[in-house]
């Protein structure tokens, strides 16, 4: 429904070229703000509503408890919510707000684009039971060591305190009646909205020009024509690729198909899901330039691991 109407207003109404990389640049810009926003309103609404019943100090030690596994409940929260590196971004805010730990609401925030239900189906029918399911454990298996990494380095400093600490204290089912719960859930949504619309618009902006004009077919000559040092540099140039889910996996299949290592693919699809500039734009918000530098670098390394490990098993997928 949201794709016609904007195919409505662009093509029939302004007249643009529906073949024209400026076309597919607005077209890519206004679907993914308007469905960013709706996702932020949405989902910083529940989340808050969800917050009225459950004191933040229970919801921090139950998140807390037992070595990685917060991470890993975390990172299986992540894999089965459907959204791309920006807009998992809402949650990661109201998780930090209702007092998760840190690197718990990184667990999140990196397996949450990686992993999610039609990602999965179109991996399975794509390349097959065993690759998806070595991709979605690999996919677990970063969220949970990574966001253990960076939960041990107490980088709670470089948080952006004013939009993390905005919240109204300890909230519990005795604080609110149904419709308190109802306005807290639309005050905080309205609030984050506020603190963080600009950053979503300019890091949307900028994925929409990397989305229609960088060359994909120059990525692929260059991956082939790397050898070992394939992964990383697979790694490193999936960064900038930003795209939706769904685009993400028939680059892997090409990539794949042209006799690239399904780790060296993988890899980039990862890091194509996961790590994106329009990501790192809007995170600006809510976490100073040394947080976002770390949290890139060590998910960077995860992958790349990972991605060497998909090929030394390739034999047995």
């Amino acid at each position: 429904m949201l794709t016609e109407l904007i195919d409505l207003l662009i093509y029939d109404w302004a007249g643009m070229d529906a073949e024209s990389r400026f076309a597919g640049a607005v077209h890519f810009f206004l679907y993914d703000t308007i469905k960013i926003f709706i996702l932020l309103a949405v989902m910083i609404f529940v989340i808050g509503v969800l917050r009225s019943y459950l004191p933040e100090h229970k919801l921090k030690q139950w998140m807390s408890r037992g070595g990685l596994w917060g991470n890993l409940i975390a990172a299986l929260f992540g894999a089965i919510t459907p959204f791309c590196s920006c807009s998992s971004i809402p949650i990661f805010i109201s998780l930090l707000r209702a007092g998760v730990p840190l690197g718990v609401t990184f667990s999140f925030l990196i397996t949450s684009p990686i992993i999610n239900e039609y990602l999965v189906v179109l991996m399975a029918a794509s390349f097959g039971l065993p690759i998806t399911i070595a991709y979605v454990g690999s996919g677990l298996l970063i969220g949970t060591v990574a966001g253990g990494i960076l939960g041990k380095m107490r980088l709670e400093k470089h948080l952006e305190q004013d939009i993390i600490n905005a919240s109204d204290g300890e909230s519990g089912p005795q604080s609110y009646t149904f419709i308190g719960r109802i306005r807290y859930g639309l005050d905080e949504s309205i609030q984050v909205i506020r603190q963080i619309w600009l950053w979503v618009l300019i890091g949307v902006g900028i994925g929409a020009f990397i989305h229609n004009y960088v060359p994909q077919e120059m990525i692929h000559g260059l991956m082939e024509k790397t050898g070992i040092f394939s992964v990383p540099i697979a790694t490193v140039l999936g960064v900038p690729m930003y795209g939706s889910c769904a685009a993400i996996v028939p680059i892997a299949v090409v990539l794949f198909q042209k006799g690239i290592p399904i780790g060296t693919a993988l890899a980039f699809m990862m890091a194509m899901a996961a790590l994106s500039l329009p990501e790192a734009i809007m995170l600006r918000r809510t976490m100073y330039l040394k947080l976002i530098g770390i949290y890139f670098a060590i998910t960077t390394l995860a992958i790349i691991f990972t991605g060497y490990l998909l090929n030394a098993l390739a034999n047995y997928l």
